[in-house]
């Protein structure tokens, strides 16, 4: 993994196929023995300038079973963002304290330039619509678990195709491993040009639909996610598009045995509470996981595995 030690991680694409598949090998160790105590030298910053429950407490859980320490923020009403000062600043200043920075931020871009001024690693925790790398990867090894392989899936993304940069980054990392790919979305929120790019240069094949039951039966993964409000620039448009998709349990009864629900959480009501004890449901060992994929990232880019 020396090939990854001191990099940044702004996008999923930073990393090749080889790559991630070494980080989800690592987070297999991890999985199998959470507390590795590697990190008992080490200060690992948390940047949150945006709300976070998983992404946040799941990097903060793994820095803490490998022994390290943590420092940081959960908004950027507790900083001194608050008082004016520059993203530029802020990550010099933290860059004095810690290790490695990791960093959410509501602006697109925000990242790749904090890596770009910071002299420790900045790890992606989501900017804005554009990416979110680590919840890709964690994406790959919650797939790659259920599945017991990435190659060769049919994949159902679900819901903000447009906004959600989860999404995104998985589509990215998933045109490695020839997916075929079910685009699930109301017209208004259909996956962006730039990211049906990546299908059509791997000469994969997506398919574009409104109806989520036109999918269900076929599919390996159903990857659903919330339509955010808190993306869209005129709140009456989100208001037509709000409930389009909420998955029932009676709406698996003749999906394939091998298929898992995925969501990214968090989850307002795109799936009913009753899909929750269905075995096909997978969404909180999803998250679970991250735990284990983080702590193999840190890891890796710290020189440690």
């Amino acid at each position: 993994m020396s090939k990854l030690k001191g990099r940044s991680l702004i996008s999923i694409t930073d990393y090749s196929k080889e790559e991630i598949l070494q980080v989800l090998d690592i987070a297999e160790g991890f999985e199998k023995n959470i507390r590795q105590k590697l990190l008992d030298q080490y200060v690992v910053a948390s940047l949150f300038f945006e709300p976070s429950t998983r992404t946040r407490l799941s990097f903060e859980s793994a820095v803490q079973y490998m022994g390290g320490s943590i420092i940081g923020f959960a908004s950027a009403d507790t900083s001194s963002v608050k008082k004016g000062e520059s993203l530029k600043d802020t990550i010099l200043t933290v860059s004095n304290y810690s290790d490695l920075i990791v960093m959410r931020n509501p602006i697109d871009g925000s990242a790749r330039f904090a890596s770009e001024v910071s002299p420790v690693p900045i790890i992606n925790a989501g900017d804005g619509a554009n990416q979110h790398p680590t919840q890709c990867l964690l994406d790959l090894y919650s797939i790659r678990k259920t599945q017991g392989t990435l190659e060769n899936l049919d994949i159902a993304l679900v819901g903000d195709l447009k906004y959600g940069r989860t999404v995104h980054s998985l589509v990215q990392a998933l045109s490695l491993f020839n997916a075929t790919f079910h685009l699930v979305s109301p017209e208004s929120l259909k996956l962006p040009s730039a990211v049906k790019k990546w299908i059509g240069d791997a000469n994969l094949k997506y398919f574009q639909y409104t109806d989520l039951s036109d999918v269900i039966d076929k599919m390996d993964i159903i990857y659903m996610t919330r339509i955010q409000g808190e993306r869209f620039p005129d709140p009456l448009e989100y208001e037509k598009v709000k409930n389009s998709y909420i998955l029932n349990n009676s709406m698996l009864a003749n999906s394939k045995e091998n298929v898992r629900v995925l969501h990214p959480l968090p989850r307002v009501n795109e799936i009913s509470e009753d899909v929750d004890d269905n075995p096909k449901a997978y969404y909180f060992q999803q998250a679970r996981n991250g735990v284990y994929v983080r702590q193999a990232l840190i890891a890796a880019i710290l020189g440690l595995k």
